[in-house]
């Protein structure tokens, strides 16, 4: 099974995507892990990466798929692959498709997971992170017994910058405008797959395999 994850911020795709890793072996290939790690071991196009990075310059795609390209022939990838976080739109999508067919390794689906705008923003501005111990809660969904406090170590719980209503609304816009085409795309191509989001991790997992045929 290759698979590519889509989803707006907060749908849960990683969770998802966790799951299908431990249960059927498949690797994660995230692009910003890749980055990371060319980068942090000196390879060519690590270096070249660093490069625009320094600059504060978004790392081209020419580079970014060259980093997927040398993942995908490790033996690992040979049953099969889950890509997240790359194609970000249609033209990385449409040079995806490319080198892969190159490789005698297109994509079996594109797996989208779908969750309510007013979900989406409940999930990531209800966050609280604990100052003390780092546990997570959501104010609509998880909230602790005492307003403010950690129930773990009584520490206090604050909201990070990145979860305030303006930083997620931004998210949202750019994901909508960006990445929401490729679900047309795949549907195009025919193979996407839709999942509803909603529900317990278990539930959108059984809907998960269902609609990509695992068993």
């Amino acid at each position: 099974m290759r698979i590519v994850l889509l989803g707006a911020p907060g749908a849960g795709k990683g969770t998802q995507a966790k799951i299908l890793i431990e249960k059927y072996g498949m690797p994660q290939i995230s692009t910003g892990d890749l980055l990371r790690a060319a980068v942090a071991a000196g390879t060519a196009l690590g270096k070249e990466a660093k490069s625009y990075m320094d600059k504060g310059e978004l790392v081209p795609d020419s580079v970014v798929l060259g980093m997927v390209q040398e993942r995908l022939k490790q033996d690992d990838c040979k049953k099969g692959y889950i890509l997240d976080g790359f194609p970000r739109n249609t033209a990385q999508a449409e040079a995806l498709d490319k080198m892969l067919a190159s490789m005698d390794m297109s994509l079996t689906a594109a797996l989208s997971v779908d969750v309510p705008l007013d979900d989406l923003m409940k999930r990531l501005t209800g966050r609280r992170t604990c100052k003390g111990c780092g546990q997570m809660y959501n104010i609509y969904f998880k909230a602790p017994a005492k307003e403010g406090v950690c129930d773990k170590c009584s520490g206090e719980l604050y909201q990070r910058d990145d979860d305030k209503e303006a930083t997620i609304k931004k998210r949202l816009e750019v994901y909508t405008a960006q990445t929401e085409p490729l679900i047309g795309y795949y549907r195009n191509k025919g193979i996407l797959k839709s999942v509803s989001g909603t529900g317990s991790i278990d539930e959108i997992f059984k809907k998960v395999t269902e609609a990509l045929g695992l068993k």
